[in-house]
């Protein structure tokens, strides 16, 4: 009485090749009392849900043409069942990215094939298909995420890049990051973890090149406030024919040996030879490395925040067991990665 089924259809089993036309509809089926099954296939107690489930089926000339459109509202997993026919695969991560912010999944599953394969088994096929979207939620979330929302791969949205020994957010990347916190409105139930990386060894270079950077700037700003107390360090720039100048007076503080002519005077070395010596005598060692990886994550997590589109309860700042990540291609180690759960 409360999960109305409706079928309705066309069937003429007395031709040579089958021919079928059917219909079938129906909505609120109480989902808890499935438990038992959920428990055993998904290894978890369903506490609430309702399901509604639409077939259209169309069987002519030995070919199946079928459409499932399932539709479940406020689907709620339980406790932990340990069950040996249980999937191992993330489910509670896979209903995650598959509930919008209303507590809906809506799932539209389409199956083909000829009725005189022997392999052929429409339920077979239906549990392919959730399979997969199983498996896709456990190794590339956001390559799911962005086949339901329809924009095609959101792989690009799973990672924010740096410029080499900087942890400065560039426009195109904070414009990715206001992609991602959109997604996450509309996927309320999922949660980010934020893990900064760094590049051993092209990142230890810009490290010891922003390094000398600032030290070229020091000497701008040192001599604009001998007659401006007020001038602001972030607006200060030097320019392309300034740059030698304040080379030459950073490269004169440096403590490290230097060339010296005959009186025993350091000399006067043209610009890349400073530059050279003074980018070889810069520290970059590995905990420097792993602070840059930590102030990346920071700064991507304080963004998040900042923004107050998502609470802080599911925005989590995660310790990288590894300063470098796992190589990607086409993508540089000089990142924060985002992990979905």
């Amino acid at each position: 009485g409360s999960s109305p089924l409706l079928i309705t259809g066309k069937i003429n089993p007395l031709r040579d090749d089958l021919y079928v036309s059917l219909k079938a509809d129906f909505q609120n089926m109480d989902l808890s009392p499935t438990t038992p099954y959920a428990g055993k296939y998904l290894g978890y107690t369903i506490v609430k849900g309702k399901m509604g489930l639409g077939m259209e089926y169309l069987i002519e000339k030995k070919k199946l043409d079928a459409k499932n459109v399932i539709f479940l509202d406020q689907f709620t997993l339980g406790d932990r069942v340990e069950s040996p026919e249980a999937t191992r695969m993330p489910v509670k991560l896979a209903i995650a990215l598959l509930k919008d912010r209303k507590g809906e999944i809506h799932l539209d599953l389409p199956v083909t094939g000829t009725t005189d394969d022997p392999e052929f088994r429409v339920g077979k096929i239906i549990w392919k298909i959730i399979l997969n979207i199983l498996v896709k939620a456990a190794t590339s979330p956001f390559a799911l995420l962005g086949a339901i929302l329809g924009g095609g791969s959101a792989e690009e949205m799973s990672f924010i890049g740096f410029d080499y020994g900087t942890a400065v957010l560039t426009p195109q990347e904070q414009a990715k990051m206001d992609k991602l916190l959109t997604v996450l409105s509309e996927r309320p139930a999922l949660k980010v973890d934020v893990e900064g990386h760094a590049d051993m060894v092209a990142d230890r270079e810009g490290l010891k090149r922003v390094a000398l950077q600032k030290k070229v700037k020091a000497q701008k700003l040192k001599e604009l406030a001998k007659s401006d107390k007020s001038v602001n360090p972030d607006r200060v720039v030097v320019a392309q024919e300034e740059y030698p100048k304040y080379l030459k007076q950073a490269y004169k503080d440096e403590k490290f040996p230097k060339p010296s002519n005959f009186l025993g005077m350091a000399k006067d070395l043209p610009v890349p030879e400073m530059e050279k010596l003074m980018l070889t005598n810069a520290p970059a060692t590995d905990d420097m490395l792993r602070e840059l990886a930590r102030e990346r994550a920071r700064t991507v997590y304080e963004y998040l925040l900042k923004t107050k589109k998502i609470g802080p309860d599911r925005i989590f700042l995660v310790e990288a067991q590894s300063v470098q990540p796992e190589a990607k291609e086409k993508i540089k180690n000089s990142r924060v990665d985002f992990k979905l759960k």
